[in-house]
């Protein structure tokens, strides 16, 4: 890795890189090329991607993702004549994908929003809530894997045959060794907070075979290189594959060129996350009673974080009114919400049903009822007036929650770094600040995309020891370069 002018870097490979997001409503295909020496980053390929009742269960179309993905890459092949370095992919996180003994997919893996995972309390019958929080540090969600997997051995659905997290299962299809990178696997609830290994504890309890649980690498490890009929192309004779911070969280938040210890985040999208990073975990009895989560992080740091519920629910409202006839684009409806009147009484946008797909309308004045305030017109016209009522629900459970982060992590908070989707919804940037009082700073769109680049050249030209404190500041170096370009191209248009 060289300086070039300031703080500029240049990597000593120009070859392209390329940067997979998964997406719980789109999949991305990016690439990362060197122009006069500057990085330029292009979105190639994006794909639709939502799950769709099959085989009695709401489930991924896994076969539409591989062809999707499968283009993008060769779309980027046909760009980048001057070769591909490297490629990296990250996504959402708790999903996972059978394999027979090739590493080949069984089924189409379940959404975790399938309602089979209503398992918990049966699981908890065995091992405690408590225990299961003392040994992990995450937080108690049943989307999780753990949850996900027991489902599976009530319902009679194969256990002998290994798992993989969606982003180390597209890996190792193109040529990568069958892993569990430690950002997305900590979100399983099967990891030892201390130790970082698989907990025999849980697994014995859960009936999991252990023996199917594939190996735990650090982010920024080189899995392999590209195989199969991908290989063919000149592109990709020589390219090195890398789980980067596979859990896209962990990516978006390793896209964030942030200095100090003053700031926290929201990466926002179909969930928000709302925390901090720290350097060691909180999992006291505070933190867990009020549920925070305790993830990996790149640079052996911690995502500090709770899970509040996010642009899914005006997503599905925005899916009630299209049924009916009135399609709203996300845009437009936020500028409409911000005419409206402010809503009489909040929602708590936590709340189970309101995690769960169809019906959202309904569900929300459900809840309103039930609290005492009148049900909203559901009207396609009325969708302001919901829009509205979101926006300040949310607004003020990040506020409740970014106290508690404060609370817990001992810092005096001032920034607020919004990435994601979510971050251009103006409005609720602009509620968020009141609520919080804290300076709210608009991050990349595509955070994780920049973070997932930003891993990958830190692997190549920097250190090869993916834990220490050299490597997270190497990945921020990096980050703060493609976040400085991308914003130049953004003011250029």
């Amino acid at each position: 890795m060289r300086r070039m002018s300031g703080m500029a870097l240049l990597p000593r490979d120009r070859r392209a890189s390329i940067a997979v997001d998964l997406g719980a409503e789109s999949c991305r295909v990016s690439l990362l090329r060197w122009v006069v020496g500057e990085p330029v980053i292009t979105l190639v390929h994006r794909f639709a991607n939502i799950p769709r009742v099959s085989d009695g269960g709401l489930r991924w179309d896994l076969g539409m993702i591989e062809a999707g993905l499968d283009h993008g890459l060769r779309l980027c092949a046909a760009i980048a004549d001057e070769g591909v370095r490297s490629i990296a992919v990250d996504g959402w996180a708790v999903d996972y994908v059978r394999v027979d003994a090739d590493g080949r997919g069984l089924a189409d893996p379940f959404c975790y929003r399938d309602e089979r995972i209503k398992a918990e309390r049966s699981l908890h019958r065995k091992i405690s809530p408590d225990r299961l929080r003392k040994l992990t540090g995450v937080q108690l969600l049943r989307i999780n894997t753990l949850y996900q997997l027991y489902a599976d051995t009530l319902h009679g659905l194969p256990e002998g045959s290994q798992w993989l997290n969606l982003p180390e299962y597209v890996l190792s299809r193109w040529g990568g060794a069958r892993v569990a990178e430690l950002t997305n696997a900590t979100h399983t609830q099967m990891v030892e907070l201390n130790n970082q290994q698989w907990c025999r504890e849980i697994f014995r309890a859960a009936q999991l075979d252990l023996a199917c649980a594939p190996k735990l690498v650090p982010p920024g490890t080189e899995v392999g290189r590209v195989s199969g009929s991908l290989a063919e192309l000149t592109a990709f004779r020589d390219t090195v594959l890398i789980a980067p911070a596979c859990h896209d969280t962990a990516s978006a938040i390793a896209g964030i060129p942030a200095t100090g210890d003053d700031w926290a985040y929201i990466s926002s999208g179909t969930w928000s996350l709302v925390g901090t990073l720290l350097e060691q975990p909180r999992n006291g009895k505070a933190a867990a009673e009020e549920n925070f989560t305790n993830l990996s992080a790149v640079g052996d740091r911690i995502c500090f974080h709770k899970n509040v519920n996010g642009m899914w629910l005006i997503r599905q409202c925005v899916e009630n009114w299209a049924a009916a006839g009135r399609v709203w684009a996300v845009p437009e409806l936020v500028a409409a919400a911000e005419k409206a009147k402010k809503p009489e009484g909040l929602l708590d946008v936590d709340e189970p049903e309101l995690l769960l797909a169809g019906r959202m309308l309904h569900r929300i004045n459900a809840q309103r009822i039930k609290r005492g305030f009148e049900a909203l017109d559901e009207s396609a016209e009325n969708a302001p007036a919901f829009a509205s009522l979101i926006f300040h629900s949310l607004a003020a459970r990040y506020a409740k929650v970014l106290d508690r982060v404060g609370f817990h992590s001992g810092k005096n908070l001032k920034r607020l770094f919004v990435v994601g989707g979510g971050s251009q919804n103006d409005f609720l940037n602009r509620l968020t600040q009141e609520a919080t009082g804290l300076e709210v700073i608009r991050g990349a769109t595509e955070s994780s995309t920049v973070g997932n680049f930003a891993v990958q050249l830190a692997v190549l030209e920097g250190s090869r020891d993916a834990v220490t404190g050299a490597y997270a500041e190497q990945v921020a170096q990096w980050a703060a370069l493609f976040v400085a370009a991308l914003e130049q191209v953004a003011a250029r248009k």
